[in-house]
């Protein structure tokens, strides 16, 4: 009799039990800063961790590697066909792999070495081909490496309002075209320094293919990735609207 009653509440506890975990609702977990959250697991879902920029952060293929590729991965000097001194800076890991980048200390990397060297023999770029380095430049590559030298990602927001050159063509074209079309031997023999050249190539040549990966023309930025797709649809309006200064 004992046994009989207790083996009915057990029973009891264990079915009230499962309704109650069969019931229970749980809140979605909140992406940390910076990141959403998807449908990740092993179902055949994604998840999506895309990181925005953060202005106190570096980030390698946003800021680093087209500065490198525009000033340095260049046809005779750091392209993979040339590799001068065995150094290819046309990628994160044949940066890291070539140019002795010691994470967290720019002073025992040699990347960092050879933009602020003294001696103009061993300075990069060579001096007497190709502009140096703003010191905002060398500032940057310093503090990535400080950071960890960490191959980092990121999106904004993009602004496609008010294109003109001055607001938002002529920073693309500083920081990734420059470092090939400037000096006195620009490569192709096109010249991006100023507003008028920049213009010129704009309307007249094939700018637009180039940046898109698109037609005939060589791809740009040379031996490396298409730029940001939101660099590319401001070129694109900037030109569209008869690319205004």
């Amino acid at each position: 009799m004992f046994d009989a009653q207790m083996t009915r509440k057990v029973n009891y506890t264990i079915i009230i039990l499962l309704l109650a975990i069969g019931s229970c609702k749980h809140e979605p977990l909140d992406a940390p800063e910076g990141q959403t959250t998807g449908n990740g697991g092993g179902n055949g879902g994604s998840t999506d961790t895309t990181t925005f920029c953060d202005p106190d952060t570096i980030y390698f293929e946003q800021q680093v590697l087209p500065l490198l590729v525009s000033s340095c991965a260049i046809p005779g000097c750091h392209d993979p066909g040339t590799a001068e001194d065995d150094v290819i800076l046309n990628s994160y890991l044949n940066i890291i792999n070539t140019a002795d980048v010691d994470p967290f200390d720019p002073d025992g990397s040699d990347l960092y070495e050879v933009i602020t060297e003294d001696d103009p023999d061993k300075f990069m770029p060579p001096p007497d081909e190709y502009p140096p380095l703003s010191a905002e430049e060398v500032e940057l590559i310093q503090t990535w490496i400080l950071q960890g030298a960490q191959n980092l990602s990121c999106e904004s927001n993009c602004d496609t309002t008010n294109v003109t050159f001055s607001l938002k063509i002529e920073p693309i074209i500083s920081t990734k075209c420059q470092g090939c079309h400037s000096g006195g031997e620009p490569q192709g023999g096109i010249s991006l320094t100023n507003y008028a050249e920049v213009r010129d190539v704009a309307l007249f040549g094939t700018m637009l293919d180039a940046v898109q990966h698109t037609g005939d023309a060589t791809a740009m930025p040379y031996n490396s990735n298409q730029l940001p797709q939101c660099e590319v649809d401001l070129i694109r309006i900037w030109i569209e609207n008869g690319a205004p200064q």
